[in-house]
């Protein structure tokens, strides 16, 4: 079974005789990818030489299982940032992540420039409480450089029982020195919908990630407050996506879903036009039509764009905030038998409904709206966006854009976004100066 996913984390594709012989031009091609063939076949045969004269000339007797799986990660990871090999542990664990609970600090990372790298700390875990902030770089676990690490590696030693502490030592862009973070870890309930009404005609709805409790909690989150509002009363919604790091692809659709009566929510392509899927938006709009407001920044990602970008082609809701991060590619999970783990395998880039790729690009809002950093975050809180990733697919058509605004306010009375959204729903327009509106592209419906 594969199952598609897109957050920043596969059988070798060999050459697809079938295709190239059937062409006008068969005998040609087809001799071309015979020796396309050799070529790999004489790359095999160097890799099995080094791996024989390792094994035969190491100082220590090396592991060979360790050896393999080595080599399968490098090869993987030297595709682009997201795509990684999963031994059988790592892969069991990524499937407690994706369902919801897991043991451990609440923070979705990366790698970066052999450092692990933090996309976003989860709401209310012991990464968020202890202010953990979207491209923190952590250098060092329990004293442990983190340099020559895998990814895989460095969060396994983040992992542990519950209530025992793990210190972290971050650097943060703007610091002095490196910070050094205590945190106890904590079994993670990843609750992804949370949601209240605000000025009792508004209903707020905040999704942190995409997992398979997602759609479910998004349409508990509408009946709640459909329940406690009338209809005449309530203005529109706002839901907000900011550093939402993604998720699940399905769950990306079924949220979109959630808000449209029909049409198309994304499409993904991949290396040959017979790979293209669209798709569309099912179970009609929970919402009855009513105004909406989609909130993002420079820490929204993937599934999160996504959602942004079908709402916002279908007219059907305005983006408020600043360009989110621009990983427009879907990762496939590619089981690879018991006991072997399996792929994180970059198959596809996703196209929003008008046909328009958010790959190095973003989702650029309708209205834009910038946050009153505190001094001393000031230089911190612009997010490294996907197009600044080294190894990063490009963008295609259309300029590869850079990072932009991450940060949030704690308290709400001095969230300006969050603030701009209120008033837009209540018909008071953002002021010009602050707010730059962006044309919206019609699709079909």
């Amino acid at each position: 079974m594969r199952k598609s996913l897109l957050f920043p984390l596969g059988a070798l594709t060999g050459a697809c005789l079938t295709l190239l012989v059937a062409s006008p031009h068969g005998g040609v091609w087809a001799a071309r990818a015979a020796a396309g063939a050799n070529d790999a076949y004489s790359q095999l045969n160097l890799f099995g030489e080094v791996f024989e004269r390792v094994k035969a000339s190491y100082v220590e007797k090396p592991d060979n299982a360790k050896l393999v799986e080595g080599a399968i990660t490098g090869m993987v990871t030297s595709l682009d940032p997201h795509s990684r090999y999963m031994n059988a542990k790592a892969w069991t664990e990524m499937q407690e992540t994706t369902s919801g609970e897991f043991g451990g600090l609440g923070i979705e990372v990366t790698m970066e420039e052999g450092l692990v790298k933090v996309v976003s700390p989860i709401d209310d875990t012991p990464a968020s409480k202890a202010g953990l902030m979207s491209g923190d770089l952590i250098s060092k676990i329990d004293g442990e450089a983190v340099q020559g690490m895998t990814l895989e590696q460095a969060v396994n030693k983040m992992k542990g029982p519950v209530d025992t502490q793990t210190k972290l030592t971050i650097v943060r862009k703007g610091a002095d020195a490196p910070l050094d973070v205590a945190l106890k870890r904590e079994i993670i309930h990843v609750r992804p919908v949370r949601f209240h009404v605000e000025n009792g005609d508004i209903g707020y709805i905040r999704v942190t990630s995409f997992n398979e409790q997602t759609t479910d909690g998004l349409k508990k989150a509408i009946a709640s407050i459909t329940r406690d509002v009338s209809q005449d009363k309530l203005v529109g919604y706002v839901v907000d996506l900011r550093n939402n790091p993604g998720g699940l692809l399905d769950q990306a659709v079924s949220v979109s879903s959630a808000f449209l009566q029909r049409g198309e929510v994304v499409s993904t392509r991949g290396r040959s036009p017979e790979e293209t899927q669209r798709f569309t938006a099912h179970g009609g709009d929970l919402t009855k039509g009513k105004p909406l407001v989609v909130l993002v920044n420079g820490g929204s990602a993937s599934a999160s764009e996504i959602v942004a970008g079908a709402l916002h082609d279908h007219k059907r809701a305005t983006i408020i905030g600043t360009r989110s991060f621009g990983k427009g590619s879907v990762q496939t999970i590619i089981p690879l038998g018991a006991g072997n783990g399996a792929l994180a395998l970059t198959t596809a880039r996703y196209y929003t409904p008008s046909g328009r790729s958010i790959q190095a690009q973003g989702v650029a809002p309708d209205i834009e709206i910038l946050q009153d950093v505190p001094p001393e975050l000031k230089g911190r809180m612009d997010t490294m966006a996907e197009s600044q990733m080294r190894g990063h697919l490009s963008a295609g058509e259309g300029g590869e854009q850079t990072g932009s605004q991450s940060y949030v306010p704690p308290k709400q009375e001095d969230d300006k976004a969050l603030h701009a959204a209120f008033d837009f729903l209540h018909g008071v327009t953002a002021n010009a100066v602050a707010a730059k509106p962006a044309p919206k592209a019609a699709v079909p419906n």
